[in-house]
């Protein structure tokens, strides 16, 4: 449960610190305030080792602000009996607390987390990756193999580094072709394409029903330098999501509220003839009645219904 700041007396910091009150301290970080919360990490981090053990029991909360706040102190008291409970939390559902469990662990530098960060190198955000491989280059760990190193180098977004490491890179770049970031993607195939090795056909193959065009193109242009014929291209991105707008719904605005229906469509003009069809409708009211009105204005009303749902069915795909 969160405090808000109008409801809850704001805690004075400072003063739970002197008094080492580290179940308050830990309590202060479900405040609902940036700054409270930051102050209270820090101070539960000056406290040094004293109550560790108490902070790595609250590393259990559900509350993703504790965990946070909890994990920041951990990275500054640096005590290596934390790293199996920050360890854990390579694996927790919020991408915020796998990336700052992977740089807390850099801090420690306790050579018992190596094998979980090697792991997370793969994990499937960014941010978890670049902190993953930020605490590992720290640790002075060195990679196994030219894999493990694209992996690293990948994670650290050092993309020159992982185009010279070539073929052996292939694994590494095909893993972040699911990132939710499309500039991601778009730099891995790119990568893919100036390697030219046939191994990334098949990524290349499901990159091409990317939901974003941008990602689509750069595969289009890639895939025929690992030797996907450009004769299989069109069949690829026929599997793209289809995305032009919705004809029925084009027309169901334009008659229930006209201009509504081409606005939805992208037309500059739509909202031109929205105003003229208000002025309209009060102009006829006021000579013409209700009776008189919706008889002149719903056939316009349906020929504007028609008018949109033809051009929604005229619109290309993208």
């Amino acid at each position: 449960m969160k405090f808000p700041v109008f409801l809850k007396k704001r805690p004075d910091i400072e003063t739970l610190r002197q008094q080492k009150n580290i179940p308050a301290l830990i309590k202060a970080l479900r405040y609902d305030d940036f700054d409270v919360q930051t102050s209270a990490a820090q101070a539960l981090g000056t406290l040094g080792t004293e109550g560790i053990d108490e902070l790595i029991l609250a590393l259990k909360t559900k509350d993703k602000d504790v965990r946070l706040g909890i994990i920041e102190a951990l990275s500054v008291i640096r005590d290596p009996r934390a790293v199996p409970s920050l360890t854990n939390l390579l694996s927790d559902p919020g991408s915020e607390v796998r990336w700052e469990a992977a740089i807390a662990l850099g801090e420690i530098n306790d050579h018992s987390s190596t094998a979980s960060l090697v792991q997370a190198l793969r994990d499937p955000d960014k941010y978890v990756r670049y902190g993953a491989a930020s605490a590992l280059q720290k640790s002075g760990w060195k990679p196994s193999s030219d894999e493990e190193r694209a992996f690293h180098s990948v994670g650290l977004q050092e993309w020159q580094a992982v185009r010279e490491i070539g073929e052996p890179a292939i694994p590494a770049l095909s893993h972040v072709l699911h990132d939710r970031d499309s500039g991601v993607r778009m730099q891995a195939i790119e990568i893919l394409g100036s390697i030219g090795n046939g191994k990334a056909i098949p990524v290349l193959m499901r990159s091409l029903a990317d939901e974003n065009a941008e990602v689509r193109w750069k595969a289009v242009l890639a895939s025929p330098k690992c030797g996907v014929s450009m004769i299989h291209l069109p069949r690829g991105l026929s599997r793209r999501p289809r995305t032009r707008k919705n004809p029925l719904i084009a027309g169901f605005l334009n008659f229930m509220l006209p201009g509504l229906g081409y606005g939805y469509l992208g037309k500059w003009w739509g909202i031109m003839i929205f105003q003229i069809d208000i002025t309209a409708t009060v102009w006829l009211f006021r000579y013409e009645g209700e009776g008189g009105t919706y008889g002149l204005l719903l056939p316009i009303y349906l020929i504007l219904a028609l008018h949109a749902w033809y051009i929604a069915q005229k619109m290309p795909e993208l």
